[in-house]
């Protein structure tokens, strides 16, 4: 009779494959119950940097260039990869720091070791824990004229600022005076998923009944919420920059933002990512006191 082998075996020596193809894993703010915070969980993908006895290293998230602090102690679900499998892990910030490696100094945040990982169940909208990893849905319109942004960028800033300054009750109206959403000139709109969020941009997760009018579109319009900690939408124009077929079928979009048209709203944009992650970390260190 064969012998059977659990999938979760192995896992450290995949994450050091991971380590040596330069490749990344994916980390959330732990939230109530361990698990990410439901409503506007954010993962960010981070290069592994170094794979140790007891400490992971992983390159600092940032977006559009902005570092993203994550306080030592703070409690962390994290993701890795390989192939079709995915697993997820718990494990401890222990800061950031500078630390050699290949020969050079590089700013890293330091992980702890997990003592041990989860298998993702495959569902049928992504690889998610049974845990209930909850991801934003994104709105995706196709951008039919990148100028037009502008007006509705300036609108969403408005809100934000609003909300950033507490200067009055609610956010601002964003509706056209026949009440429809104010946006660009855009084609019709589907939803996908936002699976992580790097560097310069984000991951979609897209279902192939809406992907041929996504391959069609030059630049997106999208929209995305991060609530609790922040009520005005995430908006801002997204450019393809790679796509890929997922085993369950459906189309991983790789994208970047462009602020060509507005530059300064890039700053609002980081603003509202930054503050949605302060607040979870907010969140949990509160749960910690009252626990």
């Amino acid at each position: 009779m064969p012998a059977q082998r659990s999938r979760t075996t192995g896992w450290r020596r995949c994450l050091e494959q991971i380590r040596q193809r330069n490749g990344s894993i994916e980390i959330a703010i732990e939230g109530p119950g361990g698990e990410a915070p439901a409503g506007g969980d954010l993962l960010f993908r981070s290069r592994v940097l170094h794979v140790g006895g007891d400490e992971l290293w992983i390159e600092p998230p940032s977006t559009l260039g902005e570092a993203i602090a994550i306080e030592a102690g703070m409690r962390l679900v994290g993701i890795m990869a390989i192939g079709q499998n995915r697993w997820m892990f718990h494990t401890t910030c222990g800061g950031a720091t500078s630390r050699s490696c290949q020969g050079r100094m590089v700013p890293v945040l330091v992980l702890g070791m997990p003592h041990d990982v989860q298998r993702c169940q495959r569902r049928r909208d992504y690889r998610i824990n049974t845990s209930g990893l909850a991801l934003p849905d994104v709105t995706v319109w196709p951008l039919l004229d990148p100028e037009s942004v502008v007006l509705a960028e300036r609108v969403n800033e408005a809100e934000f600022l609003r909300e950033r300054d507490a200067t009055g009750p609610g956010p601002v109206d964003t509706d056209g005076a026949d009440g429809e959403l104010l946006l660009p000139d855009v084609g019709p709109s589907f939803s996908s998923r936002l699976v992580n969020l790097g560097g310069g941009g984000i991951g979609l997760n897209i279902s192939m009944d809406d992907a041929g009018a996504f391959n069609r579109a030059r630049a997106c319009w999208v929209r995305f919420e991060l609530p609790p900690h922040v009520r005005t939408p995430v908006c801002a124009t997204a450019r393809v920059v790679h796509t890929h077929i997922q085993s369950d079928r459906r189309l991983y979009a790789g994208m970047t933002f462009d602020f060509s048209h507005n530059p300064s709203h890039k700053r609002f944009v980081v603003q509202q990512i930054v503050r949605a992650i302060a607040g979870q970390q907010k969140s949990q260190l509160a749960r910690r006191r009252s626990a």
